[in-house]
C-alpha cells in the first residue's frame, strides 16, 4: 500500500506540473516567453477563421505509379510558398481518388487561418512558372511562322525531360554595360542539381549545334544555339526583362515549380466570429460533456467513480499536452474526437469496476477484488482499445481533412485513456483500498456500485 501511495503522490505531482505547463502555454504572449508561447494551441481554420483553396490536379501525363510522387512534390512545394509568407499554421494536404473517399480527381487543399480575403489567399499562393528545356525538331526548321502558329509545341519542339524539377536555385544578375560595370540587362542565372547538371551536359553534349528553347509556363522566351558541351550545370536566361521582372522571376522559380499543373476549382471563407462561436460551442459541450460524466461515475461507482474521475482529469490533462507537444491543429471536427474520447476513456474503468462487483458478491476482500478486477478486465480492455485504434489508423490514412483531425485527437485519446485507466486508476485504487484483515462493511459499500448494496 506505500508503495502505491508513494507513486500517487509522485503521479499527482506529474499531472500538476503538466496542466501548469498546458495552462500557461495558453496566457503567455510571445514577447514573455517565446519558448513557451510556440506551444500554444494550434486552431484549423474552422475554429480559427480563415479561407480554404481547393486545387485540381492535372496529372494525365503523369505515370501511374508516379502520380503520388508528384502529388507529394506538388503539396511541398505549395507549403513552401505558404510558409514564405508567413501564413500562421497553413495546413496543406492532398487528396487522392478512390472508392473510399469517393472522388474521381486529384485534388490539393490550402487551408490558411487568419485569411480571410480570398484575392489575398490566391496571390499566397500564386503560379510558380512551369520551366522546360526542349530541343527543336529537325524538321520544324523549314516550317514558316503561318505552319508553327497552327502546330503545336510538341510538334514543334521534343522534350529533353530536363525542367523545373532539377532546379536548385535561380539568381538575379546583370550583364556588364559598355564601360565593364554593372548595370547592364538583368539576366536569370540556373543552377541544377546533380541529376540535373548530368542531364543537362549530355544534352548540350549530344546536341551541339542545335536550338535549345527554354520555356516559361509554355512560352518561350529564350532559344540559345547550343555551342558546346555545358558540364557545371548552369544555364542563364536572358529574355529581355525589366530588373523587377526578373526579381519576381528569380523569386517564383526557388518558390519552387510545380510538378503538375493545377486548377482552382473552389474557395471557402470562414469569418473569424463564426470560427469564434464554433470554439465557444466546441468548449461548452466538452465542459458539459464532462461534468454529466462526473455525475454519472459518482453516483453509480461511489469511491471508484471519484478515482475514476481524478484518472480521466489526468486524462484530458496528458491529452491536452501531447497535442500542444505534437503538435496537433485542432479543427471542430477535431474537438469533436476528443470530446467522444472522454467518454471513451472510462470504458476501461466500467469495465474493471463491474469485474470487481462480481468479485465482492463473492465474498472476496475489497483488495482482492480489485486485483481480480483488474485482471479479468485487462484483456476486454485491451481489445477494445485496439479496435479503435485500428479504426483511427484506418481514418486518418483514408480519410481527408475533416476526418484525419477526428480520426488523430481519436486515436491518441484512446492510447492515453488506455494508459491513465490501467496505471493511474490503479495506483491511486490500490492506494487508498483497505487490507484484507480491517474491511468492514461500509468499506465495501464505498468499493461497490449501484443504486443499493446487498
Amino acid at each position: 500500500m506505500l508503495k502505491h501511495r508513494v507513486l500517487s503522490l509522485f503521479l499527482i505531482i506529474v499531472f500538476v506540473a503538466v496542466g501548469f505547463f498546458v495552462y500557461k502555454s495558453e496566457r503567455v504572449t510571445m514577447e514573455e516567453s517565446p519558448k513557451l508561447a510556440k506551444y500554444a494551441f494550434k486552431l484549423g481554420l474552422d475554429l480559427n477563421g480563415g479561407t480554404q483553396l481547393t486545387y485540381k490536379a492535372d496529372v494525365s501525363k503523369v505515370k501511374s505509379g508516379d502520380i503520388n510522387g508528384a502529388m507529394s512534390s506538388l503539396r511541398d512545394v505549395i507549403e513552401r510558398r505558404v510558409n514564405l509568407f508567413g501564413v500562421s499554421e497553413p495546413i496543406v494536404q492532398v487528396e487522392n481518388p478512390g472508392v473510399v473517399s469517393g472522388g474521381v480527381e486529384h485534388r490539393l487543399i490550402v487551408e490558411l487561418p487568419g485569411v480571410t480575403d480570398i484575392q489575398q489567399a490566391v496571390s499566397l499562393i500564386g503560379k510558380t512558372p512551369s520551366l522546360e528545356f526542349r530541343l527543336l525538331r529537325p524538321e520544324a526548321k523549314n516550317f514558316t511562322e503561318e505552319e508553327i502558329l497552327k502546330k503545336t509545341i510538341d510538334e514543334v519542339f521534343a522534350s529533353t525531360g530536363l525542367d523545373g524539377h532539377y532546379l536548385n536555385n535561380a539568381q538575379l544578375q546583370f550583364t556588364s554595360s559598355g564601360s565593364g560595370q554593372l548595370g547592364g540587362e538583368p539576366t536569370v542565372n540556373l543552377t541544377f542539381n546533380s541529376d540535373g547538371r548530368d542531364l543537362f551536359a549530355k544534352i548540350t553534349r549530344e546536341h551541339k549545334g542545335e536550338v535549345l528553347a527554354i520555356f516559361l509556363d509554355n512560352q518561350v522566351i529564350s532559344s540559345p544555339v547550343i555551342r558546346d558541351e555545358i558540364s557545371d550545370g548552369k544555364a542563364v536566361i536572358s529574355g529581355g526583362f525589366t530588373a523587377d521582372e526578373a526579381k519576381s522571376l528569380v523569386r517564383d522559380l526557388n518558390y519552387g515549380a510545380l510538378p503538375v499543373p493545377v486548377e482552382l476549382i473552389s474557395t471557402q471563407t470562414i469569418g473569424a466570429s463564426l470560427g469564434q462561436d464554433a470554439k465557444t460551442a466546441g468548449v461548452k459541450a466538452g465542459v458539459v460533456g464532462f461534468i454529466v460524466l462526473v455525475i454519472f461515475l459518482v453516483l453509480w461507482y461511489r469511491l471508484p467513480g471519484i478515482i475514476a474521475s481524478v484518472s480521466l482529469v489526468a486524462y484530458i490533462i496528458l491529452s491536452l499536452a501531447i497535442f500542444k507537444l505534437i503538435p496537433v491543429t485542432f479543427t471542430a471536427a477535431g474537438v469533436a474526437g476528443f470530446i467522444l474520447s472522454i467518454g471513451m476513456a472510462v470504458d476501461a474503468n466500467v469495465l474493471i469496476f463491474e469485474r470487481m462487483k462480481e468479485e465482492l458478491k463473492k465474498g472476496k476482500s475489497v483488495n482482492d477484488s480489485l486485483h481480480e478486477g483488474f485482471s479479468r478486465a485487462w484483456l476486454s480492455i485491451r481489445d477494445s482499445n485496439i479496435s479503435s485504434i485500428i479504426t483511427a489508423i484506418i481514418l486518418f490514412w483514408l480519410g481527408t481533412s475533416a476526418i484525419k483531425g477526428f480520426a488523430l485527437t481519436l486515436g491518441i485519446g484512446v492510447i492515453v485513456s488506455m494508459f491513465t485507466a490501467i496505471t493511474v486508476s490503479r495506483t491511486f485504487l490500490f492506494a487508498i483500498a483497505p487490507k484484507s484483515s480491517g474491511q468492514s462493511k461500509w468499506s465495501k459499500f464505498l468499493f461497490s456500485n449501484g443504486l443499493h448494496f446487498k
